[in-house]
């Protein structure tokens, strides 16, 4: 079981958010979760999305907290909340305004992946078929997120594209949610050339129980916890940490959108279709956050310590995070 003082921090999730939510997540012994606020929205529609999220944190401010600071994870785990990071998992929002990075951390947009499933402004993503690597856009984008404090984010990022930012990248960058790709091979997961990148930047990888990126409903809880330690043996204790990418109560129109942005009208989602996708059925011992403490009681099964475990379940995200929030030069 997960101790009332330990941190558990999910990196990221998709899941439509509302008190129910809050309390399941409060049941699975959640502290923090860094939940997504953009997919292929540009900057206007951007700030419409950080509006309702800021209305949401006030009409739930008993229940949720907004975190700025690695050190407002601490207070809302003190004050019995849920502490909430924002991001996006794409840069659509900058638009081509780099001085919108700093806007949008000032409005709590901790964490931004460079790229979702298409190509940007700022580089390539894992699907497409030529990676042609970080854009000079892409370089100065990184070196304002550095300078503000913001997070880099990796996971749907392509291969080359990976490469360059964490070269580029003077503070180490995350991906938050993806799994190695040797033991689950898929574009979406890492390569060991880019996760030995990323171990060297002194990132953190949060592996993913998306059942896209394992093996399916099927995925037994002894598989997943096997996969997590060989992913430790490979980065190391320190490195490790969740990004389970739960998507729970999302709709089907969410889903289209999520797929196709702004390409999701003009496909044709009919009965006979072949783009007609649904959300998958996730492994029985991970339906919603109150199974959490599952994850935890199958990595001390499988023989890891419980100090080890704990940075696992969220101690390497709140070290991850309360260094890279800060201002470049803050102390």
């Amino acid at each position: 079981m997960i101790q009332q003082n330990e941190i558990v921090i999910d990196a990221l999730e998709l899941s439509s958010w509302d008190r129910e939510f809050v309390h399941l997540l409060k049941k699975g012994g959640v502290t923090c979760v860094h939940a997504c606020c953009g997919l292929w929205e540009n900057a206007r529609e951007t700030l419409r999305k950080i509006g309702e999220w800021h209305r949401f944190f006030h009409e739930n401010d008993d229940l949720v907290m907004q975190v700025f600071q690695g050190s407002d994870i601490l207070k809302a785990k003190q004050a019995g909340k849920i502490g909430v990071i924002l991001g996006t998992q794409n840069t659509s929002s900058l638009e081509d305004e780099l001085s919108l990075v700093s806007v949008f951390n000032q409005l709590g947009i901790k964490v931004m992946q460079l790229t979702y499933n298409n190509q940007n402004l700022v580089g390539s993503s894992c699907y497409e078929e030529k990676d042609s690597g970080l854009s000079r856009f892409g370089k100065l984008v990184i070196q304002e997120m550095n300078r503000v404090g913001m997070i880099v984010d990796l996971s749907h990022v392509g291969e080359q594209t990976s490469l360059d930012a964490i070269a580029v990248s003077e503070r180490p960058v995350a991906i938050t949610h993806a799994n190695p790709s040797w033991i689950y091979p898929t574009k979406r997961n890492k390569s060991a050339e880019v996760l030995q990148a990323l171990k060297e930047n002194g990132g953190v990888l949060g592996v993913c129980a998306y059942p896209h990126l394992v093996n399916g409903k099927n995925t037994t809880l002894e598989e997943f916890c096997s996969m997590i330690i060989q992913t430790v043996d490979f980065m190391g204790i320190d490195q490790v940490g969740l990004g389970t990418d739960l998507t729970l109560n999302m709709s089907t129109d969410f889903l289209h959108w999520m797929r196709m942005g702004r390409w999701t009208h003009d496909m044709d989602y009919g009965a006979g279709s072949k783009e007609n996708p649904s959300w998958p059925e996730w492994p029985s011992w991970f339906q919603t956050p109150k199974d959490f403490p599952n994850i935890a009681e199958g990595l001390i099964q499988q023989g890891m310590s419980g100090e080890d475990a704990a940075k696992v379940m969220g101690g390497n995200w709140l070290r991850f995070f309360t260094e890279g929030f800060k201002e470049d030069g803050q102390k």
